[in-house]
């Protein structure tokens, strides 16, 4: 017969069409449970980065989305914002389903029936509620693209079926856009409260954006000038770019990650202080510093002219702003906030490994460029890193500077110099200080030793003597065994420790765990490379045999006891100890003294450098 021929070919064709139909429904079933994407298993070299948290990949295995191109971890399959592509493909998906309804069966005849719109939505009011107010265009359409002739054409159990998938159909299609719509709206920076702050630090930086001054200025005005005076121009340019760049920093840390810290994850002011330590005090430093950078830049406008100027008489400025009391409090400022660097990195590791309030807003934040660049972390790292640019800046400047502008850079570069090396001893005696505090912790309480003399040494004795150095050593003891040691080089006395039952303790071996640094010998071992001796003058000497990790270790460690025996050899030379018992000083407050005067006794008769700054 041939009509059974088209007749079975249509069924096949409809057959196929009815497959497609629900592959693409099981995709999409799929995609929904990850925000929209099809995610498949890929491949990756160790340098690919996240497209949702922005971090390498420490395995190979990855999930890529086709339709986006985004590369996550499978942990951050949940955390992805929705698949941009998904909405067209949704729309595909209706549009198939309603040509699929057109399909009827050739050995049949239609019976056409006028039904009205109603069949799908009964009523305006019913239309608004399902398609909300900002969604009735669009649902309107969907309307109008299934045709009421095509529904109207299905017979019996065919009618009432094609109606229920085409509006269940139409359901999903509205929840699905809900959702995409409340997601895209996430990804819309615009609708973020610090975006005024990214605006206003985008149009304070217009004057700064330029790679250099040369070619900021015209070059017309430009070929006017001598090849020296350009080259200065262009540093203090530099000068001026890293400083905005500095302050800009300070102010996200300010107005994006406490605020948001505060604000919306809920964090307490003590975590907030120790992660952002004097940040307001240092942004009132350099915003100062960049708005008198600023006056000179606009002092330095040529008349009748935006772009063209040069900055003269800087000397002065950077003298007044690296001396007296401003410097007084750039020292105070850079040496707490660089002493609790590490401190503020692990306690923000910390929350944010538990806090997923937190986790979400770091998420958000860094799909900016800007942020994405100036995370928290980050922005500490540059805080500390911003002091020691100075000196390098300075002398630049002085190296293309000629004439009488010489003199005041030269004291600036050396005013710089100082701050720096002033801050730099400041970080290691507070670092020293804080490392003091965490062997304090983890010491017993009812820790004590006797000492050579025959007296008793407790632990509160440590609080009342200076860090010097620390460090784990191997105590050789009788029968060729070795001993772990935590050894403490104090201001007069080398303390060691050993670990036990989790706490310190003071070590009980065969020998006092407390020897003092007076006419201490330290001598290496001749035939092993990370063996040394340390010979105390008692009666009788004692000797101790130590082994360090490496030769560079034990040469450390022999060159810190051997200046600081100096050092207290020298103090007890110049008093005589019988007057000390007198005047019942004791013998710890002595030594914090006479450290100024032995600096001055190392420099005048050239003793080692580091003795003054161990002292």
């Amino acid at each position: 017969n041939p009509t059974v021929k088209p007749h079975f070919l249509l069924l096949q064709t409809r057959k196929q069409e009815n497959r497609d139909s629900n592959k693409d429904k099981e995709r999409l079933k799929e995609s929904r449970s990850n925000n929209g994407h099809l995610f498949t298993s890929i491949t990756v070299c160790s340098t690919t980065l996240c497209s949702s948290c922005n971090r390498s990949f420490t395995s190979k295995e990855a999930l890529s989305c086709p339709a986006c191109n985004a590369t996550i971890h499978n942990r951050c399959r949940d955390s992805l914002a929705s698949c941009a592509k998904m909405k067209q493909r949704q729309q595909k998906l209706v549009k198939n389903s309603s040509a699929l309804q057109n399909v009827t069966m050739r050995s049949k005849t239609p019976v056409m029936k006028e039904r009205p719109s109603s069949a799908i939505y009964p009523s305006d009011s019913l239309r608004q509620s399902l398609l909300g107010s900002r969604r009735v265009r669009s649902g309107l359409g969907l309307a109008k693209s299934v045709s009421t002739n095509n529904i109207a054409g299905l017979r019996g159990a065919e009618e009432s079926v094609g109606l229920r998938r085409i509006l269940s159909q139409s359901t999903e299609s509205l929840n699905f856009r809900s959702r995409t719509w409340s997601m895209e709206s996430l990804t819309d920076d615009g609708e973020w409260w610090w975006s005024p702050l990214l605006e206003e630090l985008k149009l304070q930086g217009s004057c700064v954006q330029s790679d250099s001054w040369s070619s900021s200025v015209d070059q017309s005005y430009l070929q006017t000038l001598h090849r020296d005076l350009i080259r200065q121009q262009d540093v203090i340019y530099e000068l001026i770019q890293t400083e905005f760049h500095h302050v800009r920093t300070l102010r996200i840390m300010e107005g994006v990650y406490r605020r948001g810290l505060q604000e919306e994850v809920r964090v307490e002011s003590s975590l907030l202080h120790s992660v952002f330590p004097c940040l307001d005090r240092l942004l009132e430093l350099h915003n100062h510093f960049l708005s008198e950078l600023l006056r000179k830049r606009q002092e330095g406008l040529i008349e009748g002219s935006n772009n063209n100027y040069t900055i003269r008489g800087l000397g002065e400025l950077l003298v007044t702003q690296f001396s007296g009391q401003r410097a007084e409090d750039m020292k105070k400022v850079y040496s707490e906030f660089c002493s609790r660097h590490p401190k503020a990195v692990k306690i923000y590791k910390d929350v944010l490994s538990r806090d997923r309030r937190l986790q979400q807003f770091i998420r958000r934040v860094c799909r900016g460029p800007l942020l994405r660049r100036h995370g928290v972390q980050e922005c500490i790292l540059l805080v500390t890193q911003r002091i020691t640019k100075y000196p390098v800046l300075l002398q630049r400047i002085l190296d293309h500077t000629k004439g009488n502008d010489r003199e005041p850079l030269s004291r600036a570069l050396a005013l710089m110099k100082d701050l720096v090396s002033s801050v730099d001893q400041e970080v290691l005696e507070l670092s020293r200080c804080g490392r003091l505090q965490e062997v304090m912790a983890r010491l017993d309480p009812r820790a004590q030793t006797e000492v050579q003399d025959g007296g008793v040494f407790i632990g509160g004795e440590l609080l009342r003597r200076k860090l010097l150095h620390d460090g784990a050593l191997m105590w050789k003891l009788q029968g060729s065994r070795m001993k772990d040691v935590q050894v403490l080089l104090m201001s007069d006395i080398l303390v060691f420790l050993q670990e036990k039952d989790q706490k310190l303790t003071f070590a009980s071996l065969d020998k006092s765990p407390v020897v003092s640094l007076t006419n201490l010998i330290v001598r290496d071992i001749a035939n092993q490379e990370r063996g040394l001796y340390l010979i105390s003058n008692s009666t009788p000497p004692v000797m101790y045999e130590l082994h360090a990790a490496s030769k560079d270790e034990r040469r450390t460690w022999m060159s810190h006891i051997d200046i600081q025996s100096v050092c207290v050899l020298y103090i007890v030379s110049m008093i005589d100890y019988s007057m000390i018992r007198m005047m019942s000083v004791p013998t710890e407050v002595f030594f914090q003294v006479s450290q100024d005067a032995f600096g001055t006794y190392c420099v005048k008769n050239l003793v080692h450098t580091e003795t003054k700054y161990l002292c």
